[in-house]
C-alpha cells in the first residue's frame, strides 16, 4: 500500500496513542474527520493496521524474568517446523517468535515470573517438543530500549 505523508501521520499518532478520537487524530494532520476516518478504514481492511492493544508494564504484573532462548531444531522437515511453530504459538509465555538465519534456528522471548517459572516452562513445554534440540538462554538483566513504533 502507497501511504502519502497524511497516512503516516496518522500512522505515528495511532502508534503513539491508540485511544485518540478521530476528531483528535485528524485536527494533528490538518483533515477533516471524515477523510481521517476514511483513511484509518482502509488501513485496516488493507492489514497495515493489523490491531489495537495496551502495552501492559510486566514487573508490575509479577513476570519478573525475560529471557530469549536460542532454538536448534533437530529436524527441518515441514512437519516437524510447523509442529513446532503451532505448539509455541500456543505458549502463552512466548511473547515473540522468529525464525532465524545464523546460529539458531529460532528465537523466542519468553516473560516468567522468576527463575524457577522459567525452569519449569522449559521442562514442561520447551524440551518436550520433539524437534527441539538444543536450546541455549541469555536472560535479560534490563532493557535499553522497548518501543512498538515503527519508524515511517
Amino acid at each position: 500500500m502507497n501511504l502519502d505523508s497524511f497516512s503516516k501521520k496518522i500512522l505515528r499518532l495511532l502508534q503513539r496513542d491508540a485511544r485518540q478520537s478521530v476528531q483528535e487524530i485528524s485536527d494533528s494532520v490538518g483533515l477533516s474527520s471524515t477523510p481521517c476516518w476514511r483513511r484509518i478504514k482502509e488501513m485496516e481492511q488493507s492489514g497495515v493496521i493489523q490491531r489495537y492493544t495496551a502495552l501492559l508494564d510486566r514487573e508490575k504484573l509479577g513476570l519478573h524474568i525475560c529471557a530469549l532462548a536460542h532454538i536448534h531444531l533437530t529436524r527441518h522437515h515441514e512437519g516437524g517446523v510447523e509442529s513446532f511453530e503451532r505448539e509455541i504459538a500456543a505458549c502463552p509465555e512466548v511473547t515473540e517468535c522468529y525464525s532465524t538465519t545464523g546460529e539458531a534456528d529460532y528465537i523466542l522471548k519468553i516473560v516468567a515470573a522468576d527463575i524457577k517459572a522459567y525452569d519449569a516452562f522449559l521442562h514442561a513445554r520447551l524440551f518436550n517438543l520433539p524437534a527441539v534440540a538444543q536450546v541455549r538462554t541469555s536472560v535479560v538483566l534490563r532493557e535499553v530500549k522497548f518501543d512498538t513504533q515503527l519508524p515511517l
